[in-house]
């Protein structure tokens, strides 16, 4: 009995290296050991360049070829939760469009699956076109997370990584968040894991998605999706202030006693501003996690399908079209 694997890729103005992406992955798609068969399954986020004109003519010429043409621009993440929730493979590939993600691992990934192995960890050893702030800065951000969570993440972890049909259905069914970290949860899971390794290819085309800003905001997010620590910053800094208080009143009495009445205004004006950023930081703190909770409690649908070709009707996929409310909710 044949298996299916489902390639999920994430598009958005990727038109530029597209076609070369997909023929790259085609070539080794084509290839794979019996009894693997395979369906590419492109996700459309929006894009504003010639990305969807590419994809349907890919769809129109190839019947493995499936797309997810998204309303709007909803996000790298809510992209490849959508080709999770349609993919109907046995096992799941997640990867990029610009060719950083090899396609040539593939068949390493397959191995791990015929293994037994229900989630694959692709792990990036080298990214030559990051530059040294990008690395350093992912670096320090796994070790701050790991710091901050009970979850122990794997260090240059990356967005591509692979599933079985059991790992992905738990995806599907209770990691519903509006703000999430998907590859943190498909790290948290559980499962039999396996992690390889690969060198991160330059990009094809384009350039990176994410800003400095956007990023900083996903490491946000990630740390307080993954941990309450900042929560409880609040008692450790007022523990602190406690103790700068008890400290700077025996320094008071000291002065008072040896020199007579102290000189107490810069003191007094370094105190209140320290207490008064600690108390600015924690309440910034605390309306990140009101921000959470206020997007959580919308429940707006984590992506908008506008329409989709080449799902052939009577099968899986077209169980997963029709619960497609219960899925976004």
């Amino acid at each position: 009995m044949g298996k299916l694997l489902s390639v999920v890729v994430s598009v958005y103005n990727e038109e530029p290296g597209l076609r070369e992406f997909y023929q790259e992955t085609k070539k080794v798609l084509e290839e794979l050991p019996a009894p693997w068969e395979h369906e590419l399954l492109f996700v459309n986020d929006g894009s504003r360049d010639g990305s969807l004109s590419i994809l349907r003519e890919l769809a129109a010429a190839d019947s493995h070829v499936r797309l997810i043409n998204f309303s709007r621009n909803f996000g790298h993440e809510a992209a490849m939760i959508a080709g999770i929730d349609y993919a109907a493979g046995d096992g799941i590939v997640c990867m990029d469009a610009d060719l950083q993600h090899p396609p040539e691992c593939i068949p390493r990934i397959l191995e791990k699956f015929d293994q037994g192995f229900q989630v694959i960890t692709m792990v990036r050893t080298k990214n030559r076109t990051a530059g040294l702030v990008k690395n350093v800065t992912s670096a320090a951000f796994y070790r701050l997370i790991n710091c901050l969570s009970d979850v122990k993440f794997e260090a240059n972890a990356s967005d591509f990584f692979a599933v079985s049909r059991q790992a992905a259905d738990v995806l599907r069914r209770n990691y519903r968040e509006k703000v999430r970290f998907l590859r943190g949860y498909v790290q948290s899971i559980g499962f039999q894991r396996a992690t390889l390794e690969y060198e991160a290819r330059p990009r094809i085309a384009g350039e990176s998605k994410y800003s400095i800003r956007s990023l900083f905001k996903f490491s946000i997010n990630t740390i307080l999706c993954f941990s309450d620590l900042p929560l409880k910053l609040g008692i450790y800094s007022g523990i602190a202030v406690a103790l700068f208080g008890i400290a700077m009143a025996v320094y008071t009495i000291y002065t008072w006693a040896e020199y007579g009445t102290p000189s107490g205004y810069a003191t007094i004006v370094v105190l209140l501003s320290f207490m008064f950023a600690m108390l600015f930081i924690i309440v910034g703190i605390i309306g990140e996690y009101i921000a959470i909770l206020f997007a959580e409690l919308k429940d707006r649908p984590v992506y908008i399908v506008e329409d989709m070709e080449n799902f052939p009707s009577g099968t899986e996929h077209e169980k997963k079209m029709d619960g497609d409310d219960a899925r976004n909710s």
